[in-house]
């Protein structure tokens, strides 16, 4: 199926027939027909499957289909006698949603549960009869498609219905994948049904499902569910998109023109690749006329360039680039750096002579195959054991190897276990989906972590660290000091602080900034456990702390003047064996600084003469030292503590009012032995929530 079929005469209840170009359209009734017309010979197909056969072998030559033979007759047994509301026998229904399935590449397991998927829900067939007869693969994914019983869940069915079958692709995406398929076949469907129940399956595909499908990269599926669901949710608009289309089948092209002029430049340039026009899917052409108003004739479509290996993609956009005029706003390189989807492609725009812009997807046939297909492409992901270096992958970035359990489903799956309640579970997952992009930021260990886009440095606490992350106190992003509220970027470093301090925990701000459910449940919980909370929000600035030890004593520099008065700077506290220079200042004292401090260049610009100092022969000394941290309960008191340990007196300390959860600490000490202040310095920075500690 063409992920981007147009059919300009489709009409909302004729959307169902959109299918590839070139195959024939099947005959449900006759398919149905032909299904109960007795016993097949044990030698072959039944008819009414040899198109499913026929598109199976397409992808896998050397399938064995005697196990979709088997499948087929206990599901057409099974089924028989049941009717669709259209009027059609039942086992229409999983004929075409195992045909859906077979042209998108599914292998014969797949296909062999998607022939079963509703027959322990509707029918008297047991699990442990699929399970005996095919398989504990085949039981597991039927059993993760089969609603659970509503009589037994009532209104929270659905909500409860896709939380199992979530659950469930985790452990086999092809559950979802048989999911989104029959789908895609009930909105082919629907129009047998009333409006308002339309209108309410559409709406939970539109929610829930196509962003499913977009996130497991089956295009082929979602761009026929979204202009399915786009026809009966906004008809109007359908309409007009319609008219569009229809106008422009009735004018002159210009993208097959363009196609052959690229197809010459490859050709001249000896890259042997394939150039074919990709006509837009409604939706598409909606959003497009919404961004640039009247559309131009070759906006209706897209030119899709097939190559061998990746290097030509690379060849062919160098020479569409030298050629043509590149639109250089429209290029974007999916394939060094994929969506999290599994998508890959180049995209480009370039200008024509004749005034059209063309837009063009270039990829190799296995990128396309799983642009198109997405997971489905991808078969069964658990065939061969993952080699000793991607299980030590595995293990340095918590995340599974199977590529089909990308960071997205991970993260989906944690959150769920937190949300018992139906409404706040399908209520998360809606806001879950809506977020469409995902971005990548890498951990101070080497990790990776996945995200939202627009998640912040609480997002990225909770991924990294779950309960844990309630003692955060601050973050470094690309080794610089930030809030935990700050936005993340594809591609930043982040580093995380906890605080060792069991009363720490979050505050209601964080609701704000935290964009994942993980986050936002996991804070909401807390603060319903904590309804006084930990981290009172700070008032109106209070004057700074000081505290004033008992003692006021001079340092021990010696200024080469008789009787002077010696003071060390406050602006750089030297003491030994600094090498210093003292300076006479108003009342004749002398003030000793560092040789480096920034007011001796001062003073000797202003041409004041520098005083020779020296240190007595005694150790001890006073120095002033700066500790930055993030705030939180008795850190004064564990830096007092941590002082104090050190041997070293406090001569006063000055505590600045917090700003963003940061606290600034000055403090004079009097050090009996200026050899300890380093020892001292990496003390301080020891206790949780300092950040730094450095000299004044």
């Amino acid at each position: 199926m063409s992920a981007e079929a147009t059919n300009p005469e489709a009409r909302p209840e004729a959307l169902p027939e959109l299918r590839r170009r070139g195959r024939t359209r099947l005959d449900l009734r006759r398919l149905g027909r032909a299904a109960l017309l007795g016993p097949t010979p044990r030698d072959r197909l039944p008819d009414a499957i040899g198109h499913v056969a026929e598109a199976h072998r397409a992808h896998h030559p050397d399938a064995d289909l005697s196990l979709l033979r088997r499948a087929y007759l206990l599901a057409e047994t099974s089924h028989r006698g049941q009717m669709r509301k259209s009027g059609e026998p039942y086992i229409t229904h999983p004929l075409a949603v195992t045909l859906i399935l077979a042209e998108l590449g599914a292998e014969t397991t797949t296909l062999t549960a998607s022939l079963l998927h509703d027959t322990v829900e509707d029918t008297d067939v047991t699990l442990d009869q699929v399970r005996e007869e095919f398989g504990d693969e085949v039981c597991f994914i039927v059993d993760g498609v089969t609603k659970v019983e509503k009589i037994d869940y009532g209104a929270a069915a659905e909500p409860e219905t896709f939380r199992k079958m979530l659950v469930a692709t985790g452990n086999d995406v092809r559950v979802m994948s048989i999911k989104l398929a029959d789908r895609l076949h009930n909105m082919r469907t629907l129009g047998v049904m009333r409006p308002e129940k339309q209108a309410r399956i559409a709406k939970v595909t539109r929610d829930v499902l196509i962003p499913l499908a977009e996130r497991l990269g089956v295009q082929a599926l979602k761009t026929e569910l979204e202009d399915l669901v786009f026809a009966i949710l906004h008809p109007e608009e359908y309409e007009h998109t319609r008219a569009l289309i229809a106008a422009h089948a009735g004018e002159r092209d210009p993208l097959p023109a363009i196609a052959d002029s690229v197809r010459a430049v490859l050709r001249d340039a000896g890259i042997a690749a394939e150039v074919v026009v990709r006509p837009r899917h409604f939706v598409s052409v909606h959003r497009i006329s919404l961004k640039r108003g009247e559309l131009r004739g070759s906006d209706f479509g897209r030119l899709l360039v097939l190559v061998g290996e990746n290097a030509d993609c690379y060849a062919v956009l160098g020479e569409l680039h030298t050629c043509f005029t590149p639109v250089i706003s429209e290029f974007k390189d999916f394939i060094a750096t994929p969506k999290f989807n599994l998508y890959q492609s180049l995209h480009t725009a370039f200008a024509t002579p004749e005034g059209s812009v063309a837009e063009v997807i270039v990829r190799t046939r296995q990128m396309h195959r799983v642009a198109e297909a997405g997971v489905v492409a991808l078969g069964n992901p658990y065939t061969a054991p993952p080699s000793a270096e991607q299980l030590a992958a595995a293990d340095r970035d918590e995340e599974r190897v199977d590529p089909t359990r990308p960071g997205w489903l991970s993260r989906l799956l944690d959150w769920q276990q937190s949300a018992p309640d139906p409404d706040t579970f399908w209520d998360v997952l809606r806001s879950e989906l809506a977020q469409d992009r995902e971005i990548t930021v890498f951990r101070a260990d080497g990790g990776t972590l996945g995200l939202p886009a627009g998640a912040s440095c609480i997002d990225a606490a909770y991924a990294q660290y779950g309960e844990a992350a309630h003692g955060c106190i601050g973050a470094r992003v690309n080794g610089r000091l930030t809030s935990l509220s700050s936005r993340l970027s594809d591609g930043d470093t982040v580093q995380l602080l906890l605080a060792h301090d069991a009363s720490s925990g979050p505050t209601a701000d964080w609701l704000e900034h935290a964009r994942t459910p993980a986050a936002r449940i996991a804070v909401s919980s807390w603060l319903e456990a904590h309804p006084d909370g930990a981290r009172p929000a700070a008032a109106a600035p209070r004057p700074p702390l000081s505290v004033i030890g008992l003692r006021s004593g001079g340092g021990n520099a010696v200024a080469d003047l008789p009787d002077a008065t010696v003071r060390l700077a406050g602006c750089c506290t030297p003491v030994p064996p600094d090498a210093v220079e003292g300076f006479v200042v108003r009342g004749g004292a002398v003030t000793v600084h560092r040789v480096h401090c920034a007011t001796v260049a001062q003073m000797r610009a202003v041409g004041r003469t520098p005083v020779a100092v020296h240190w007595r022969a005694t150790a001890d000394c006073r120095v002033t030292l700066l500790a930055e941290s993030f705030g939180r309960p008795h850190l004064l008191a564990d830096l007092t503590e941590a002082i104090a340990r050190e041997g070293v007196e406090v001569v006063s300390a000055t505590v600045e009012p917090p700003v963003e959860q940061r606290v600034r600490h000055s403090y004079t000490l009097q050090l009996p032995d200026a050899t300890g202040l380093p020892a001292l310095m990496r003390a301080m920075r020891d206790v949780p929530g300092v950040y730094d500690v450095s000299r004044a």
